[in-house]
């Protein structure tokens, strides 16, 4: 089955293009024009083990948040456009990623029905020229277009760059995980409803 999708999202505040396959090598092309996002968005691709491009421009002359928020937007559409019915995979997936002293978890669930639970208490308001603020921008866009159930927690941490860079690392072992193929459970959705 080929899992990939080339989604594009012209606003008058940003112009953005994702492309991705959710059965890659880890693979990324990354240009945001805020570095730190790039950093992150890099760890998506390579603990996610999805091929990822993403080009954007947008308003940064005012700040990040337009670019950051339509990226998550964009991305959850391509990773909803490539997952398709979502037969045969495992649906939820989590993981506990730790860097140094900080530790994160986050749950996913590929329920169709959207939402996002986020408690991380940054210890810095900027990292780089990235508005720690704008983690929550994107994984609610994420899950608002995905459709994906989101629980992001930092359960410890002292070092805003370790923090966000642990969520993001989390955020990919999970989606790894809930994209898996389930093996006994081939061409079956994983509902008891028979659709999500």
């Amino acid at each position: 089955m080929n899992r990939t999708a080339d989604i594009r999202r012209d606003t008058k505040e940003t112009q953005i293009r994702v492309r991705l396959d959710l059965d890659g090598t880890g693979e990324a092309r990354l240009a945001t024009g805020i570095g730190f996002f790039d950093h992150m968005l890099d760890q998506v691709a390579r603990h996610g083990l999805i091929d990822l491009e993403i080009e954007a421009r947008g308003d940064l002359h005012i700040d990040g948040h337009h670019t950051v928020e339509d990226v998550g937007i964009t991305l959850g559409q391509a990773v909803a456009a490539a997952v398709g019915d979502k037969r045969g995979i495992t649906r939820y997936g989590h993981a506990y990623v730790p860097l140094d002293e900080a530790l994160s978890r986050v749950v996913v669930d590929f329920s169709g029905r959207p939402g996002l639970h986020m408690d991380v208490p940054f210890k810095a308001g900027m990292i780089g020229g990235f508005d720690t603020q704008l983690t929550f921008e994107f994984f609610q866009g994420f899950a608002n277009h995905a459709l994906v159930t989101l629980h992001v927690d930092n359960l410890k941490g002292d070092n805003a760059h370790h923090q966000c860079e642990t969520v993001f690392k989390a955020f990919a072992r999970a989606l790894r995980m809930a994209l898996a193929a389930d093996p006994r459970a081939a061409g079956v959705v994983p509902s008891t409803k028979g659709t999500l």
